[in-house]
């Protein structure tokens, strides 16, 4: 799909012409800055690439590699017992002996505590409560380069129709770390015709975005120029009224998962597997 295509399909005059050019220079200028925004946040001292260790916690107290103390998790919510000599901070404060975390909500992320340059960070994922570290020195954060992209085609731009559910509806989905399923409210289906055929995408809600549906896909590039296991694509849900929504696959991101092993991500549900090519959007990252 090309822009000088596009362009001259939707012209029907020089005025046109020139009106389609300059939306496309505007649009491509936004998509500039949200890659360029997108790589700022993966060069964070404590951004996902800063991830070094996830681990399940249960009931039974235990050590856990990298962390002091013995870590378990309960009807209290994630619990720590320091030994002698061992210490987190806390809210500012060094703690010592036992603590008591409370209750991690679902989906929650965390930064509890930190002990020297790491931070501990609690979250819960399909019901299981999990312990992450976020060190900077962490060699995923040294030795990343950059994500490529596809470049910037307006063809991609897609508006499809929007089929909302009477009620939001519970949807399962995998995650990227085995032992862990999501549970996610499913809001309904983006139908769309590529080259004389159909097709529907599952949204789910974007919890921490108002007003916005996700879309959780693979295609037929991935494992070849893109991430095998799952892109993402955010597309603001219609107004009151409305029944369309507008997919711009050249902003299909990468999830963390892509980038960490320690990132529990979900990943995309069968309806949302095409098999044809979305060549549009974020490629598999670089590391050196």
């Amino acid at each position: 799909m090309s822009e000088t295509a596009t362009v001259s399909e939707t012209a029907t005059g020089t005025g046109t012409a020139t009106r389609s050019a300059a939306a496309i220079a505007a649009a491509r200028a936004d998509w500039d800055a949200w890659l360029e925004a997108s790589e700022q946040q993966r060069h964070e001292p404590y951004g996902f690439l800063a991830y070094s260790a996830l681990h399940f916690l249960d009931a039974e107290p235990r050590r856990v590699e990298g962390f002091p103390g013995r870590w378990s998790t309960g009807e209290q919510g994630p619990v720590v017992d320091l030994d002698a000599g061992e210490s987190l901070t806390v809210d500012g404060e060094t703690v010592t002996g036992r603590h008591v975390f409370g209750p991690v909500r679902e989906r929650e992320f965390r930064r509890a505590a930190s002990f020297g340059d790491v931070i501990v960070e609690l979250s819960r994922r399909g019901g299981h409560d999990l312990l992450r570290s976020l060190d900077p020195r962490h060699r995923l954060r040294e030795t990343y380069l950059r994500t490529p992209a596809f470049d910037y085609d307006p063809a991609w731009v897609i508006r499809a129709a929007f089929e909302p559910y009477p009620a939001p509806r519970p949807v399962e989905v995998a995650a990227a770390v085995d032992g862990i399923v999501h549970t996610h409210e499913a809001v309904g289906e983006a139908v769309f015709t590529l080259d004389g055929t159909e097709w529907r995408l599952l949204l789910i809600r974007a919890e921490h975005l108002a007003g916005a549906g996700l879309v959780l896909f693979t295609d037929a590039t991935s494992g070849v120029t893109t991430y095998a296991a799952s892109r993402r694509l955010i597309a603001p849900l219609p107004a009151p009224g409305s029944t369309q929504v507008e997919l711009d696959f050249n902003r299909a991101g990468n999830l963390q998962c892509a980038y960490t092993p320690y990132a529990p991500c979900p990943l995309a549900p069968p309806q949302n597997r095409l098999p044809i090519p979305i060549e549009a959007g974020e490629q598999i990252p670089s590391f050196a």
